[in-house]
């Protein structure tokens, strides 16, 4: 900074570039989150970092930018030093969608066609340090954790996995439950059980995922359906919501989904980094003391960066990244040890199980028009 305020020349190394061809297209049920996950645990085995990461080939162009957006801001946990995508025409629709002046829009593109900078289909494939292929049709429903961001494992896979970490040892990511505690509970005076697993913290936090308003309605809605089926939150579970604008407020309410939300217990506590930078806030203090008293393994579900042990909240070992919707569905379960594909988040207000249809729709942040 001193050399640059005094006109002085800085000596700058040229970045490693590492290009990460995309290829196909995300299949129905599969959201920006999980495509972030699977990116980051991909890049982690190819050790990025303190390198730049461009995304391009053709995958590219079926993805919206709220999408890309998700993708890109996970480059710390991927390791780099910036992830990003090339200017092309979804960017410069972006600008217009978002209320930018036609005069700015064409001045954005004309310079970027001049600079070399504007992605056409006709485009040459730049030249990278290397190239890594993702094949985005091979991307599957999934969460991170329960320790790290790069532990990517599809939702089918957690309860087999949470399980046997558990009396797996600490140096190969367990948590060293002895045998005969396994099945260690207690009872609150609400008439609720703590386990190992269960949910204490669910938050739809992060501007990673609250950057696309396609996760937060897809959130909304699940709520929705929902409280129209009679579902409840599990009264150990402290639910919160802390989008990163206020922006996300006033599509959620005026869609009505804001109010679906709160009755689930997901109401607005706050704007920007919340959950993930350790700013949970204390829990009830007999959940905390049972916990404790009992050495339970409890878990957190966000819509975060980062999971790792201790940071969440000193009472939560295990702690997870998800989606905003699986956030919502798993706050509704109340635990981690559970197969969303094949078990019911709840029983419904008519005594029948409710289960979690992650495959019915396919919503795209190309089908969302927001104007104000």
């Amino acid at each position: 900074a001193e050399a640059a305020m005094l006109g002085q020349p800085i000596a700058l190394l040229t970045p490693v570039v590492t290009g990460v061809r995309l290829t196909g297209a995300l299949r129905p049920g599969v959201t920006a989150t999980d495509l972030a996950l699977a990116v980051t645990q991909l890049l982690r085995k190819h050790n990025v970092v303190g390198q730049f990461v461009e995304y391009f080939g053709p995958g590219v162009a079926g993805l919206a930018l709220a999408d890309r957006a998700v993708l890109a801001n996970m480059s710390p946990e991927y390791g780099a030093t910036t992830g990003f995508f090339p200017i092309d025409a979804e960017a410069i629709a972006y600008l217009r969608r978002t209320g930018r002046a036609a005069e700015h829009c064409e001045l954005v593109e004309k310079v970027a066609r001049l600079q070399g900078l504007y992605l056409e289909k006709e485009s040459p494939a730049p030249h990278y340090s290397r190239v890594i292929e993702l094949d985005l049709g091979s991307v599957v429903s999934a969460i991170a954790g329960p320790k790290k961001p790069h532990d990517f494992q599809p939702v089918g896979e957690i309860k087999p996995r949470f399980l046997a970490a558990l009396s797996a040892p600490p140096d190969q990511g367990g948590f060293g439950v002895a045998p005969e505690r396994l099945e260690a509970a207690a009872g609150l005076s609400a008439g609720s059980t703590l386990r190992h697993g269960a949910v204490i913290i669910a938050s739809i936090t992060s501007c990673t995922n609250t950057s696309n308003p396609v996760l937060l309605l897809a959130a909304g809605l699940l709520a929705q359906k929902a409280v129209a089926r009679g579902l409840k939150v599990p009264p150990y579970v402290k639910t919160s919501f802390a989008p990163g604008s206020r922006v996300v407020t006033a599509y959620l309410t005026r869609t009505g989904l804001l109010a679906e939300l709160e009755k689930i217990g997901f109401g607005v506590a706050a704007y920007g980094c919340a959950t993930c930078i350790g700013n949970s806030g204390p829990l009830r203090e007999d959940i905390a003391g049972a916990i404790k008293a009992n050495d339970l393994v409890a878990a957190a579900v966000l819509s975060g960066n980062r999971n790792f042990e201790g940071r969440v909240h000193a009472s939560c070992k295990a702690n997870y990244l998800c989606s905003p919707p699986l956030v919502v569905a798993f706050a509704l379960a109340g635990r981690v040890d559970v197969d969303l594909d094949a078990e019911p988040l709840g029983t419904g207000r008519d005594g029948r199980p409710v289960f979690l249809d992650r495959k019915s729709t396919r919503l795209n942040s190309s089908h969302v028009r927001i104007s104000y």
